[in-house]
């Protein structure tokens, strides 16, 4: 259909060529008496059947180029469009001021009327596409603002200061510590969660390996524990980026655009939003300056589910991920044993516990 209408497009252009050329081209160049060969209809129909004949190919060319404009736009977010688009309009009418002084040059005032206007064009693309985020942000605010105006300051409340929106990723809801730490109040403004987060942690619930399965399970049973029993404001935010396949990067694209804070236990999502220069509040770095959860010499019961990467040590992990290191647990293997810990290492990466089985301490 794209190229039968492409192909329509040629047709009538060459029909108009045709009809304002065709009769005097006739008459000056090939000398022809004033005749039915030298009328405007005549020159419509054969400007029109040159041009049918000649754009066959072209057409198809012309076509999928099109259709591959058409995909680069329904791929592309609503702010690079929006930006990209703004951004060309406005050099289009940079380039209307300056066209008459253009035009007036001699021979060549045309043609660089031309260029002029592409050129400015193509730099306010390029320049809207650059500052889309910012563009989108103003418009945003004026928005905002002018709404909150028309409504007498009604949902002054509800409008997000900088700062104010704190960001959660898929690692800190399955550690389940953002409840807690959200109950005692010590974080206020809004927690706001991306629906390509709950998108990830549903992958993660429906995985067929049962540890993924129960961390998805519980992030989930942590995000209703929030909702329904939380001091603060929950936001779900519809927000996606269909340009960009990482949910980090998403993370911090959306941190960007809300001007808020993300709130992680990933050691490197916490170094991508220092780069990029996005606030980031990590909860193992609010541990680490606390006391640990699990103390030395107490006892834990695991299950005891792979070996350790040195000689005779079993892995196990609590309910939040947390690994346990056990010292002669290889043998507990597919079991549930009681520990006693002996040490906590707590760093920005993550916390983990070592320690050894209880009846290893007996018989010693």
């Amino acid at each position: 259909m794209m190229k039968k209408v492409v192909h329509l497009f040629f047709v009538v252009v060459g029909v108009l060529l045709g009809y304002q050329l065709c009769p005097d081209l006739f008459l000056d160049v090939f000398h022809l008496h004033r005749s039915f060969v030298t009328t405007n209809w005549f020159g419509a129909a054969v400007g029109g059947a040159l041009f049918l004949v000649a754009t066959v190919s072209l057409a198809g060319y012309v076509s999928a180029l099109l259709r591959w404009l058409e995909e680069r736009l329904k791929s592309a977010p609503l702010a690079d469009i929006v930006g990209g688009t703004v951004g060309m309009v406005i050099g289009l009418l940079v380039a209307y001021l300056f066209s008459p002084e253009i035009r007036a040059i001699p021979l060549v005032g045309v043609a660089v009327e031309f260029f002029v206007a592409v050129f400015f064009a193509y730099l306010g693309l390029r320049i809207g596409f650059t500052k889309r985020e910012e563009l989108w942000n103003l418009l945003a605010g004026r928005l905002s603002r002018d709404r909150d105006r028309a409504e007498g300051g009604k949902d002054k409340k509800q409008a997000l200061r900088p700062g104010d929106a704190k960001l959660l990723d898929t690692s800190v809801i399955i550690d389940g510590r953002i409840a807690d730490l959200v109950e005692t109040g010590f974080l206020d403004g809004t927690l706001v969660i991306p629906s390509f987060v709950l998108a990830e942690l549903q992958h993660i619930a429906d995985s067929s390996d049962a540890l993924k399965r129960n961390r998805g399970r519980r992030g989930l049973d942590i995000l209703n524990r929030i909702q329904k029993e939380s001091k603060v404001q929950v936001q779900i935010v519809e927000t996606d980026f269909d340009d960009i396949q990482e949910v980090d990067a998403k993370l911090v694209r959306l941190a960007k655009q809300m001007r808020g804070k993300v709130v992680t236990n990933d050691f490197n999502l916490n170094k991508i939003c220092e780069l990029q220069g996005v606030p980031v509040l990590n909860i193992n770095d609010l541990a680490n300056a606390l006391k640990p959860v699990v103390l030395p010499g107490e006892e834990l019961q695991v299950h005891v589910i792979k070996d350790g990467k040195e000689h005779n040590q079993g892995v196990a992990y609590l309910d939040d991920g947390t690994m346990i290191v056990i010292e002669g647990g290889r043998e507990y293997i597919g079991g549930k044993i009681t520990v006693l810990v002996t040490s906590v290492l707590q760093t920005s990466a993550g916390r983990m516990i070592f320690a050894k089985p209880k009846l290893l301490e007996k018989a010693l």
